[in-house]
């Protein structure tokens, strides 16, 4: 039987929760960049924000890619393509947290001051807390949604520029969540506009209480979520980076559900009684981003030399323990419109130092080499994994030096291209290899800080835009393994691995399903 262990009781320090009301913990791997998923790429956001706090007008059905309502009862699709019309649920009703009390309900109101807020450089939350939306830059939305109106209280319409076939899906993700534009008066009225994106007020399962930076986040169940309440009464985040940390933790019953466990442990976690472990293919991806822009990685016959000099097969043997395979193109093999043609680079050390010797790099060079610094579905231990890109890179001359921050930093500097070499993966949000071949690699992406390497190559991009432009599945495809063959010629990443992700809770957890996307929503889930 799994037991809420006596250092967890002292560490909570809950009369709620000592009054038994039951308490699901949850070790997370990372802390959240911030509590507004409009202005991050990562997960641990996303689960501590968009996936407890939010909602979105459509979202995923659990477990699958399949777009359905949300706070969007239904919606309609012009001929053309170019007008979405949704019809909002009502009596949807925003959390109430210590100083603010909401006065109305959900309505038409807070998705203009939502999507405007991102799209629209004079809204007064614009350039709050930064001004920085990645995923809506990159994916161009402000150049697509050329208009918001607002039919009635209860009804939107989107007018778009241009046909873009991922559009619903899109609205599905978690950058697209919806804030409370009522809230956001409120705080400027008081002068405090940045609690927005630190004091969350959405309309999810879960009302976000406190959080300890780096050591833990608390949230109660929504009393009034419009899909009933959740079955347990209190969350909670306890950030423990370490997976062999948050292991013990689970053993010793101090959580529930433990993150990104790590591939050495799943064989011992699958022989204990109280535990249970699940697993899917991981739709994702891991790779090394070249920053393009920075010699000698502007030469391409130096990143092809990269390319040649890493042995990812032993990776694969080494870090994720069989539990993945090699990857060769930026998507992963189950999404439709992979490239199954595509040859990738064999480990060849003798190619990689005739390569360096024709760009003029015969002795070698010394690079930074940024490893990972938490385990993420992708890539379960990024110091390892340096280790032995320094030890193969070493092979063919180039001296790489290990270098990290902390995941926001590391995410942060990254976006801004401060790197040279580094770790990095994606897991998809949406289903559509849009989310992959454009949010990665497009001349947006560079702009927006998602595309890693800095590769804007005018080709390439025009090739992923015909194919969202698009609705025709084949001709979507075609278009999409074409960007594959170019990526696979300029080499902007080396292509690490598809991962095998798994899960590990307790034996006393129920209602839990695997999300194909990487994130974890925990309404529905129950402790027995």
């Amino acid at each position: 039987m799994f037991v809420i262990s006596v250092p967890f009781l002292l560490w909570t320090c809950d009369p709620v929760f000592a009054a038994k009301s039951k308490t699901f913990v949850y070790c997370t791997e990372a802390s959240p960049k911030i509590f507004n998923p409009q202005m991050a790429t990562d997960g641990p956001t996303f689960n501590a924000s968009a996936q407890t706090v939010y909602n979105r007008l459509v979202d995923f059905k659990r477990g699958t890619t399949e777009v359905i309502p949300s706070l969007a009862e239904s919606w309609t699709v012009s001929q053309d393509g170019l007008t979405y019309t949704f019809d909002l649920r009502k009596d949807v009703k925003f959390h109430s947290i210590e100083n603010y009390t909401p006065q109305r309900n959900f309505n038409a109101e807070d998705v203009i001051f939502t999507i405007d807020r991102m799209r629209q450089k004079s809204h007064p939350y614009h350039q709050v807390n930064g001004g920085v939306y990645e995923y809506f830059s990159a994916m161009e939305m402000d150049k697509i949604i050329k208009d918001i109106k607002k039919i009635g209280d209860y009804r939107v319409q989107f007018v778009l520029s241009r046909p873009e076939a991922p559009f619903l899906a899109n609205l599905a993700m978690d950058f697209a969540s919806i804030l409370s534009a009522e809230y956001g008066t409120f705080l400027l009225k008081k002068g405090r506009a940045e609690d927005l994106d630190t004091t969350p007020v959405g309309t999810g399962p879960f009302v976000f209480q406190r959080y300890v930076k780096d050591s833990m986040i608390r949230y109660k169940a929504h009393p009034d979520y419009f899909l009933g309440k959740a079955k347990i009464d209190k969350l909670v985040f306890s950030i423990t980076p370490d997976p062999t940390v948050r292991y013990q933790k689970l053993k010793r019953g101090e959580c529930h559900f433990a993150a990104e466990p790590s591939p050495t442990d799943v064989a011992a976690m699958e022989s204990d009684p109280n535990i249970k472990v699940l697993h899917q293919p991981g739709l994702n991806v891991a790779y090394l981003a070249i920053n393009t822009e920075k010699p000698p990685f502007n030469d391409v016959r130096v990143r092809r030399a990269l390319y040649h000099a890493l042995n990812r097969k032993a990776y694969i043997d080494a870090i994720y323990l069989g539990h993945g395979e090699v990857a060769k193109n930026p998507m992963p093999p189950t999404m439709w419109g992979y490239n199954e043609n595509t040859k990738g680079y064999d480990y060849n050390p003798d190619q990689a130092k005739s390569l360096l010797k024709q760009a003029g790099l015969a002795k070698g060079f010394e690079v930074e080499l940024w490893t990972l610094p938490v385990s993420r579905p992708y890539n379960p231990n990024g110091k390892k994994l340096g280790e032995l890109m320094q030890s193969d890179l070493a092979k063919v001359g180039i001296k790489a030096k290990p270098v990290t921050y902390k995941f926001a930093t590391y995410l942060d500097k990254a976006s801004k291209g401060e790197h040279t070499l580094a770790q990095l993966g994606w897991s998809g949000d949406n289903g559509d290899p849009d989310n992959f071949l454009n949010m990665l690699l497009s001349c947006a992406g560079v702009k927006a800080g998602s595309n890693m390497s800095r590769w804007c190559n005018k080709k390439y991009t025009d090739l992923v835009n015909q194919a969202k432009q698009t609705s025709d599945p084949s001709r979507r495809a075609a278009l999409y393994k074409k960007a594959q063959e170019l990526f696979n010629t300029e080499v902007p990443w080396v292509p690490i691995a598809h991962s095998v992700v798994f899960k590990a809770m307790g034996k006393n957890v129920s209602g839990y399903t695997l999300s194909p996307l990487g994130t974890e929503n925990f309404y529905g889930v129950d402790v027995n």
